[in-house]
């Protein structure tokens, strides 16, 4: 899907939007991710559009996932 640059690039992004959650929280991460994943595969390639992307799907992710 992504080359190893992207794929570290978006590893990197959700590390940082998600460094506060437990990594027990798989469901908040996941979703994260598939938000992060979803603006990539659009074409955002901005470090900092992807974590707002990121910080706006952590805020509005179920609370039963926090």
């Amino acid at each position: 899907m992504f080359d190893s640059e992207t794929t570290t690039l978006l590893r990197a992004v959700l590390d940082e939007v998600c460094k506060d959650l437990s990594l027990r929280e798989t469901g908040a991460r996941t979703y994260v991710a598939s938000k992060i994943v979803e603006a990539a595969t659009q074409g955002e390639t901005s470090v900092d559009a992807l974590k707002q992307v990121g910080r706006t799907a952590l805020t509005s992710a179920p609370t039963m996932w926090r």
